[in-house]
C-alpha cells in the first residue's frame, strides 16, 4: 500500500492543534481522532507522521519547547544588553504578561505532562527530560554572564542556580494553573531575581 507524501505544513498543524488539546484537556483527555478533526485531515494520515499517540506527545513537548525558547529568546533580547540579569527578569515579566493576556491559564506542557504520564511513557519521560536540561543550560549561560558582571551571587554554581530557578518557575506555573492567576508567577519573579539571584 504506497503511503502519502508527508507534508510538513499539516505535521505542523497536528503539533499546533496537539498541544493546544493537551493544555486544555491533558493527554489522556483527548483523542487523536478530535485533533486530526480539528486540523481537517483522515485519521489514518495522522499515522504518515507519528508511529502512535506516546510519539506524537513527544512530538509535541520538543515543538513547544522550540516555540517557547523562540519566544523567551525575543524578549530577552528586547531587556537590556549590558545587564545579564535585567534581561533574564525583563523576558519572564514579559512571559507573564503573555500569560495574563491569556484567558486560559495553560501553565506549561512541560510540566502539566510530566504530571500526567511521566511515569507511564518513557519516551515522553526522555523528551521531557532533554527539554529541561536545555532550558537549565541555556538559563545558566546567562546567570554565568552575571556573575562575571557581579549582579549576581557568585556562592553558588550558575547552573545549580538555574536548576533552582527553573524548579521554582515550573511550580509557579502549576500554581498558577490552580489558582488561575499570574499572582504566583510574580512571586516567584520577585523572589529569586530581588532576594535569591
Amino acid at each position: 500500500m504506497k503511503r502519502t507524501r508527508r507534508n510538513e505544513h499539516i505535521r505542523e498543524r497536528l503539533l499546533d492543534a496537539g498541544l493546544d488539546f493537551f493544555s486544555k484537556q491533558g493527554y489522556n483527555g483527548t483523542g487523536i481522532k478530535e485533533i486530526v478533526d480539528a486540523v481537517g485531515v483522515p485519521k489514518g494520515s495522522f499515522y504518515n507522521y507519528f508511529s502512535s499517540k506516546e510519539d506524537f506527545a513527544a512530538n509535541i513537548i520538543r515543538h513547544y519547547a522550540e516555540g517557547y525558547w523562540r519566544e523567551w529568546s525575543t524578549y530577552f533580547l528586547e531587556g537590556p544588553d549590558d545587564d545579564s540579569l535585567s534581561a533574564l527578569r525583563y523576558s519572564f515579566e514579559r512571559m507573564i504578561e503573555k500569560h495574563k493576556e491569556s484567558d486560559v491559564k495553560a501553565g506549561c506542557i512541560v510540566g502539566n505532562l510530566g504530571a500526567e504520564i511521566s511515569e507511564s511513557s518513557e519516551i515522553c519521560r526522555n523528551a521531557m527530560q532533554t527539554v529541561l536540561k536545555e532550558w537549565r543550560e541555556r538559563f545558566a549561560k546567562y546567570v554565568l554572564i552575571a556573575q562575571a558582571q557581579g549582579t549576581v551571587r557568585n556562592d553558588i554554581s550558575a547552573e545549580e542556580l538555574a536548576d533552582i530557578f527553573c524548579s521554582v518557575w515550573e511550580g509557579s506555573l502549576l500554581r498558577m494553573k490552580i489558582e488561575n492567576s499570574t499572582d504566583p508567577l510574580k512571586r516567584c519573579i520577585n523572589l529569586m531575581f530581588d532576594k535569591f539571584f
